[in-house]
C-alpha cells in the first residue's frame, strides 16, 4: 500500500491550493457503522451541513464490513480516490501513516480548544503512530477491566474485589471460588491463541515492567524476565491451582459468567448489555496490579483523515471531525449507542449519567481508560507477533511446555513476522 502510494502520488489530480471557507466542498465519509450507530451518525453529518451550508458530506459504509475498510483504501490510494474521512482500525494506524496518505493534525491536537489531554494516553498514541504526524482523531475508546459475579462471591463467602487487589489477591480469589462439584472457576480466560487471548497478557507484561517491542520497534521484547514472571504467574492459576477455565472458543467464559458458573473475567464496555439481559449480579473494578500498577488494555479505533490535495477538503474534513469528537456531539453518538465516552470531560455528563444508570459498572470501565497508558501496537507486522505469542501462552496454560521456552521460541516467530511487516 505504501509502495502504491508513493508510486502514483504524482498522478494525483490537484485542487484547490488556496484556502477558501466559503467554496462549496463536498466531502467522502467512510463510516464503517452498524445500521444503528449509523442512523446517529447521518444525524449528525446532517446537523453540521445544516449549520455550514457550503460543505456537503456523502457518507456510507464505505465497505460490507469494518474489516474490508483497509483492502478499499488501498485501492483507493492507487486510484487517486481516497475518502477524505474513514473509521478505522487503530491496529492499521502505522501502515496507514507509512502510505504517505494520511493528512497531519498535529497542529489540531497543539490547539488548545482541541483538548486532545481529555483523549486516554492509549486513543493519543494510536493517532501518532510513529510519534510524529496525527493522522486522525479517537473513534472509540475501549479497555478491559475485571468483572467479578457477585452470586459467585457471596456461594463462597469471599469478599468482593477492590479497586486495590494485587495479583495475590487475585490468585487468592480465583482459588477459593473454584468448586470442583459444582463446575465453578474461579476466573476464565481464553486459550484460542487469538487476540484474545494475547491483548488479556499484555496488562500483566506492562504492570510487571515489560514491554511488547524493543525501543526502535524492530524486534518482540516480551520474552523478558517480566514477560516470563507474568505467564508463569498465570500458569500457577490455570494449570496448578486449576482455577481458571480454559475457554477454546473466545466466547463461553462470558456465558458462564451470566450464568453464575465463572467468577471473574476480564472483559470490556460490550459485555455490559448481555450481563443486563442475563440478570445477572456483577460488580466491575480495574485490574488487579503489581507495586501498585493496574494498567489496562486499550484498541482505541480512528476517524482517519486522508490527503486528496486539496486545501479546502482538509480544512472542512478536520473541522468535521474535531466537531464530531467534541463532547457535545460524542454524547449523542459513543455514549447513545453505549460505548464509552471519548473524552474524559464527558464522565460526569448527564447523558453519560444516565446510561450508567442502566449500565452499571460503565463508569467504573470509562474511569479504567486513565490505566490504558500503553498503545497496543499498530506496525504491520504484529498480527503474526501476537499470533505466536498466543500460541505461546494457549500452550504454557494448558499445561504444554514451560514459560521461558515457549515465549523464547514465540520471539523467533514474531520477529519473523515484524521483518516481513
Amino acid at each position: 500500500m505504501a509502495v502504491a502510494a508513493t508510486v502514483l502520488t504524482g498522478c494525483a489530480p490537484q485542487g484547490a491550493t488556496v484556502l477558501d471557507t466559503a467554496a462549496p466542498v463536498r466531502l467522502t465519509m467512510w463510516s464503517g457503522q452498524s445500521d444503528e450507530a449509523a442512523k446517529l451518525l447521518q444525524g449528525l453529518v446532517d446537523e453540521y451541513e445544516d449549520a455550514h451550508p457550503n460543505v456537503t458530506i456523502d457518507m456510507s459504509s464505505g465497505a460490507s464490513s469494518t474489516d474490508e475498510l483497509l483492502q478499499k483504501l488501498a485501492a483507493s490510494f492507487a486510484g487517486n480516490d481516497s475518502p477524505d474521512i474513514s473509521y478505522t482500525f487503530g491496529s492499521w494506524a502505522s501502515q496507514l501513516e507509512r502510505s504517505g496518505r494520511t493528512l497531519d493534525l498535529r497542529a489540531e491536537a497543539e490547539d488548545p480548544d482541541t483538548r486532545w489531554d481529555e483523549f486516554s494516553p492509549a486513543a493519543r498514541g494510536t493517532a501518532q503512530p510513529t510519534g510524529k504526524k496525527v493522522i486522525g482523531f479517537p473513534a472509540v475508546v475501549d479497555n478491559i477491566s475485571l468483572f467479578y459475579n457477585k452470586t459467585v462471591f457471596d456461594a463462597a463467602g469471599e469478599p468482593y474485589p477492590t479497586a486495590d487487589w494485587d495479583w495475590s489477591d487475585f490468585r487468592r480469589a480465583a482459588k477459593a471460588l473454584t468448586d470442583r462439584d459444582s463446575q465453578t472457576f474461579g476466573y476464565g480466560y481464553s486459550v484460542s491463541g487469538s487476540e484474545e487471548t494475547t491483548w488479556q497478557m499484555w496488562p500483566h507484561l506492562w504492570q510487571n515492567g515489560g514491554s511488547i517491542l524493543s525501543e526502535d520497534g524492530e524486534h518482540a521484547a516480551f520474552d523478558s524476565e517480566a514477560g516470563v514472571d507474568a505467564l508463569t504467574f498465570m500458569r500457577s492459576m490455570a494449570v496448578t491451582d486449576r482455577s481458571v477455565y480454559l475457554d477454546q472458543t473466545d466466547t463461553k467464559s462470558a456465558q458462564l459468567f451470566e450464568s453464575d458458573r465463572i467468577g471473574m473475567i476480564t472483559s470490556g464496555p460490550w459485555e455490559l448489555s448481555a450481563l443486563k439481559t442475563a440478570g445477572t449480579s456483577y460488580g466491575v473494578v480495574r485490574l488487579p496490579g503489581t507495586d501498585g500498577d493496574h494498567q489496562t488494555v486499550s484498541g482505541p479505533d480512528l476517524w482517519t483523515l486522508f490527503d486528496n490535495h486539496d486545501v479546502n477538503r482538509a480544512y472542512w474534513a478536520k473541522d468535521f471531525t474535531k466537531w464530531l469528537t467534541s463532547p457535545e456531539q460524542d454524547e449523542r453518538f459513543n455514549v447513545a449507542v453505549g460505548n464509552l465516552p471519548l473524552r474524559s470531560s464527558e464522565a460526569d455528563s448527564p447523558a453519560f449519567r444516565e446510561q450508567v444508570a442502566a449500565l452499571p459498572g460503565l463508569d467504573v470501565i470509562q474511569a479504567n481508560s486513565a490505566e490504558a497508558k500503553q498503545v497496543r501496537p499498530t506496525l504491520p507486522g504484529y498480527n503474526g507477533l501476537s499470533e505466536a505469542f498466543g500460541d505461546a501462552v494457549s500452550r504454557v496454560l494448558q499445561g504444554e511446555g514451560e514459560p521461558a521456552e515457549a515465549l523464547r521460541q514465540a520471539t523467533v516467530a514474531a520477529d519473523k513476522a515484524l521483518r516481513q511487516g
